[in-house]
Protein backbone atom coordinates (compact mmCIF):
# COMPACT_ATOMS: atom_id res chain seq x y z
CA UNK A 1 0.00 0.00 0.00
CA UNK A 2 1.34 3.45 -0.84
CA UNK A 3 0.83 6.76 0.90
CA UNK A 4 -0.14 8.91 -2.61
CA UNK A 5 -2.99 10.99 -1.78
CA UNK A 6 -3.81 11.32 -5.62
CA UNK A 7 -5.29 7.90 -5.80
CA UNK A 8 -8.68 6.89 -5.27
CA UNK A 9 -10.08 6.04 -1.99
CA UNK A 10 -10.62 2.20 -2.20
CA UNK A 11 -14.34 0.61 -2.18
CA UNK A 12 -14.12 -1.93 0.01
CA UNK A 13 -11.44 -2.17 3.19
CA UNK A 14 -8.10 -4.28 3.01
CA UNK A 15 -8.63 -8.08 3.62
CA UNK A 16 -7.46 -9.75 6.92
CA UNK A 17 -4.22 -12.33 6.20
CA UNK A 18 -3.89 -15.23 8.76
CA UNK A 19 -0.47 -15.29 10.24
CA UNK A 20 0.53 -17.91 12.48
CA UNK A 21 1.23 -17.48 15.95
CA UNK A 22 4.84 -16.92 15.42
CA UNK A 23 4.62 -14.42 13.77
CA UNK A 24 5.15 -11.25 16.51
CA UNK A 25 9.10 -12.35 16.89
CA UNK A 26 9.23 -12.15 12.99
CA UNK A 27 7.95 -8.48 13.12
CA UNK A 28 10.24 -8.29 16.19
CA UNK A 29 13.07 -9.41 14.18
CA UNK A 30 12.11 -7.16 11.12
CA UNK A 31 11.95 -4.02 13.74
CA UNK A 32 15.36 -4.73 14.87
CA UNK A 33 16.64 -4.93 11.56
CA UNK A 34 15.26 -1.44 10.74
CA UNK A 35 17.04 -0.31 13.85
CA UNK A 36 19.78 -1.08 12.82
CA UNK A 37 20.25 -0.03 9.41
CA UNK A 38 18.90 3.70 10.92
CA UNK A 39 20.40 3.82 14.06
CA UNK A 40 20.65 7.29 14.64
CA UNK A 41 17.53 8.45 13.93
CA UNK A 42 15.74 5.76 15.59
CA UNK A 43 18.21 6.74 18.86
CA UNK A 44 17.44 10.01 18.79
CA UNK A 45 13.62 9.23 18.64
CA UNK A 46 14.11 6.55 21.42
CA UNK A 47 16.21 8.89 23.76
CA UNK A 48 13.37 11.91 23.62
CA UNK A 49 11.06 9.88 24.35
CA UNK A 50 12.99 8.32 27.42
CA UNK A 51 13.70 11.15 28.36
CA UNK A 52 9.94 12.64 28.83
CA UNK A 53 9.02 9.43 30.39
CA UNK A 54 11.94 9.60 32.94
CA UNK A 55 10.51 12.77 33.61
CA UNK A 56 7.13 12.59 34.26
CA UNK A 57 8.32 9.92 36.22
CA UNK A 58 10.89 12.07 38.41
CA UNK A 59 7.90 14.57 38.85
CA UNK A 60 5.43 12.31 40.40
CA UNK A 61 8.05 10.86 42.48
CA UNK A 62 9.30 13.94 43.86
CA UNK A 63 5.91 15.39 44.51
CA UNK A 64 5.18 12.67 46.73
CA UNK A 65 2.65 10.65 43.95
CA UNK A 66 4.47 7.43 43.30
CA UNK A 67 1.00 6.16 43.07
CA UNK A 68 0.67 7.24 39.92
CA UNK A 69 3.10 5.45 38.25
CA UNK A 70 0.91 2.56 37.26
CA UNK A 71 -1.17 4.81 35.83
CA UNK A 72 1.93 6.13 33.60
CA UNK A 73 2.95 2.85 32.42
CA UNK A 74 -1.00 2.43 31.83
CA UNK A 75 -0.97 5.88 29.71
CA UNK A 76 2.46 5.17 27.82
CA UNK A 77 0.77 1.95 26.50
CA UNK A 78 -2.46 3.60 25.35
CA UNK A 79 -1.09 6.33 23.78
CA UNK A 80 2.04 4.55 22.07
CA UNK A 81 0.73 3.40 18.91
CA UNK A 82 0.31 7.79 18.19
CA UNK A 83 3.90 7.48 19.40
CA UNK A 84 5.04 5.96 16.78
CA UNK A 85 4.03 7.39 13.84
CA UNK A 86 7.45 8.51 12.97
CA UNK A 87 9.04 5.24 13.34
CA UNK A 88 5.91 3.41 11.18
CA UNK A 89 7.56 6.15 8.66
CA UNK A 90 11.13 5.41 8.83
CA UNK A 91 10.26 2.00 8.65
CA UNK A 92 7.95 2.75 5.36
CA UNK A 93 10.92 4.53 4.24
CA UNK A 94 13.65 1.48 4.87
CA UNK A 95 11.06 -0.79 3.05
CA UNK A 96 10.84 1.57 0.14
CA UNK A 97 14.84 1.34 -0.27
CA UNK A 98 15.49 5.12 1.40
CA UNK A 99 17.28 6.32 4.40
CA UNK A 100 14.88 8.10 6.79
CA UNK A 101 15.76 11.47 7.30
CA UNK A 102 15.55 13.16 10.90
CA UNK A 103 12.70 15.67 9.66
CA UNK A 104 11.30 12.93 7.83
CA UNK A 105 10.53 11.09 11.19
CA UNK A 106 9.78 13.83 13.27
CA UNK A 107 6.93 15.13 10.88
CA UNK A 108 5.10 12.87 9.35
CA UNK A 109 3.19 14.54 6.49
CA UNK A 110 0.90 11.49 5.83
CA UNK A 111 -0.26 11.26 9.72
CA UNK A 112 -0.97 15.11 9.89
CA UNK A 113 -4.38 15.36 9.19
CA UNK A 114 -7.69 15.18 10.57
CA UNK A 115 -7.58 11.34 10.52
CA UNK A 116 -4.73 11.33 12.88
CA UNK A 117 -5.32 13.58 14.97
CA UNK A 118 -9.05 11.72 15.48
CA UNK A 119 -7.17 8.96 16.39
CA UNK A 120 -5.01 10.62 19.08
CA UNK A 121 -8.10 12.49 20.65
CA UNK A 122 -9.47 8.97 20.68
CA UNK A 123 -6.81 7.60 22.18
CA UNK A 124 -6.15 10.49 24.78
CA UNK A 125 -10.26 9.92 25.73
CA UNK A 126 -9.24 6.24 26.59
CA UNK A 127 -5.97 7.67 28.54
CA UNK A 128 -8.32 9.75 30.61
CA UNK A 129 -11.18 7.56 31.03
CA UNK A 130 -8.34 5.14 32.54
CA UNK A 131 -6.73 8.04 34.76
CA UNK A 132 -10.61 8.31 36.44
CA UNK A 133 -11.23 4.44 36.81
CA UNK A 134 -7.92 4.48 38.58
CA UNK A 135 -8.88 7.33 40.61
CA UNK A 136 -12.22 5.61 41.51
CA UNK A 137 -10.73 2.46 42.67
CA UNK A 138 -7.61 4.16 44.75
CA UNK A 139 -10.68 6.32 46.67
CA UNK A 140 -12.99 3.01 47.57
CA UNK A 141 -9.86 0.96 48.39
CA UNK A 142 -8.65 3.19 50.73
CA UNK A 143 -9.06 6.60 53.25
CA UNK A 144 -5.40 7.46 53.28
CA UNK A 145 -3.04 9.39 51.32
CA UNK A 146 0.37 7.40 50.24
CA UNK A 147 2.88 10.33 49.79
CA UNK A 148 5.77 7.78 49.25
CA UNK A 149 6.70 4.91 47.55
CA UNK A 150 7.35 2.75 50.58
CA UNK A 151 4.21 3.71 52.27
CA UNK A 152 2.50 2.91 48.82
CA UNK A 153 4.20 -0.38 48.21
CA UNK A 154 3.63 -1.38 51.94
CA UNK A 155 -0.14 -0.85 51.51
CA UNK A 156 -0.15 -3.14 47.88
CA UNK A 157 1.80 -5.99 49.03
CA UNK A 158 0.89 -5.94 53.05
CA UNK A 159 -2.95 -5.22 53.26
CA UNK A 160 -5.55 -7.33 51.28
CA UNK A 161 -7.14 -3.81 50.52
CA UNK A 162 -3.99 -2.84 48.82
CA UNK A 163 -4.10 -5.96 47.05
CA UNK A 164 -7.54 -6.15 46.11
CA UNK A 165 -6.54 -2.31 44.65
CA UNK A 166 -4.28 -3.66 42.28
CA UNK A 167 -5.97 -7.19 41.19
CA UNK A 168 -8.96 -4.68 40.20
CA UNK A 169 -6.80 -2.32 38.76
CA UNK A 170 -4.77 -4.40 36.05
CA UNK A 171 -8.44 -5.92 35.15
CA UNK A 172 -10.03 -2.86 34.35
CA UNK A 173 -6.96 -1.41 33.38
CA UNK A 174 -6.37 -4.64 31.28
CA UNK A 175 -9.42 -4.38 29.35
CA UNK A 176 -9.34 -0.71 28.39
CA UNK A 177 -5.90 -1.16 27.02
CA UNK A 178 -6.87 -4.06 24.86
CA UNK A 179 -10.18 -2.48 23.67
CA UNK A 180 -7.19 0.48 22.70
CA UNK A 181 -5.05 -2.00 21.07
CA UNK A 182 -7.76 -3.86 18.89
CA UNK A 183 -8.55 0.11 17.84
CA UNK A 184 -5.00 1.06 17.13
CA UNK A 185 -2.20 -1.60 16.80
CA UNK A 186 -3.04 -1.70 12.98
CA UNK A 187 -5.17 1.99 12.60
CA UNK A 188 -2.07 4.21 13.54
CA UNK A 189 0.60 2.83 10.60
CA UNK A 190 -2.42 2.61 8.33
CA UNK A 191 -3.16 6.40 8.28
CA UNK A 192 -0.04 6.79 6.72
CA UNK A 193 -2.19 5.61 3.97
CA UNK A 194 -3.66 8.76 3.08
CA UNK A 195 -6.48 7.32 0.70
CA UNK A 196 -7.75 5.48 4.23
CA UNK A 197 -10.02 7.46 6.77
CA UNK A 198 -9.59 6.47 10.50
CA UNK A 199 -12.96 5.07 10.47
CA UNK A 200 -11.89 2.44 7.75
CA UNK A 201 -8.24 1.87 9.85
CA UNK A 202 -10.08 1.08 13.28
CA UNK A 203 -12.50 -1.46 11.74
CA UNK A 204 -9.67 -3.08 9.91
CA UNK A 205 -7.64 -2.97 13.25
CA UNK A 206 -10.70 -4.83 15.20
CA UNK A 207 -10.58 -7.25 12.19
CA UNK A 208 -7.03 -8.07 12.14
CA UNK A 209 -6.87 -8.56 16.13
CA UNK A 210 -10.30 -10.39 15.19
CA UNK A 211 -9.14 -12.88 12.97
CA UNK A 212 -5.44 -13.58 14.65
CA UNK A 213 -6.55 -13.28 17.96
CA UNK A 214 -3.53 -15.57 19.60
CA UNK A 215 -0.62 -14.09 17.26
CA UNK A 216 -1.96 -10.14 18.20
CA UNK A 217 -2.44 -11.14 21.83
CA UNK A 218 1.21 -12.75 22.00
CA UNK A 219 2.25 -9.06 20.21
CA UNK A 220 0.23 -7.59 22.54
CA UNK A 221 2.39 -9.68 25.85
CA UNK A 222 5.64 -8.91 24.26
CA UNK A 223 4.80 -5.10 23.76
CA UNK A 224 4.26 -4.92 27.40
CA UNK A 225 6.81 -6.89 28.40
CA UNK A 226 9.38 -5.23 26.59
CA UNK A 227 7.96 -1.64 27.52
CA UNK A 228 8.09 -3.03 31.64
CA UNK A 229 12.02 -3.70 30.85
CA UNK A 230 12.76 -0.27 29.43
CA UNK A 231 11.34 1.35 32.28
CA UNK A 232 12.62 -0.95 34.96
CA UNK A 233 16.41 -0.08 32.94
CA UNK A 234 15.78 3.30 34.68
CA UNK A 235 13.83 4.39 31.20
CA UNK A 236 16.89 4.27 29.41
CA UNK A 237 15.90 0.64 27.83
CA UNK A 238 13.04 3.00 26.13
CA UNK A 239 15.87 4.88 23.92
CA UNK A 240 16.08 1.00 21.99
CA UNK A 241 12.54 -0.76 23.32
CA UNK A 242 9.93 1.81 21.71
CA UNK A 243 12.22 2.24 18.38
CA UNK A 244 11.93 -1.58 17.67
CA UNK A 245 8.54 -2.14 18.57
CA UNK A 246 7.27 0.98 16.67
CA UNK A 247 8.98 -0.03 13.56
CA UNK A 248 8.14 -4.09 13.76
CA UNK A 249 4.29 -2.44 14.66
CA UNK A 250 5.31 -1.02 10.99
CA UNK A 251 5.77 -4.59 9.65
CA UNK A 252 2.55 -6.09 11.57
CA UNK A 253 0.63 -3.93 9.97
CA UNK A 254 2.26 -4.73 6.44
CA UNK A 255 2.03 -8.58 7.32
CA UNK A 256 -2.11 -8.61 8.82
CA UNK A 257 -3.10 -6.30 5.60
CA UNK A 258 -3.78 -6.64 1.44
CA UNK A 259 -5.53 -4.86 -0.72
CA UNK A 260 -9.36 -5.99 -1.56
Amino acid sequence: MTGDPTLPAPLRLPQINAVPLTAPLEWLAAGWRDFCAAPGVSLAYGLVLAAISAGIFWALYSTGSASWFFVLLGGFLILGPVLGMGLYAAARALAEGRRPGLWEVIWVRDAARRDGLLLGLLLVFLYFLWTRIAQVIYALSTWQVHKTRSDFLAFVVLEPAGQMMILTGLVTGGFVAFCNYSLASVAAPMLLDRRYDVFMAMATSVRAVNRNFYPMLLWAFLIVGLTVIGISLAFIGLAVVFPVIGMASWHAYRALTREA
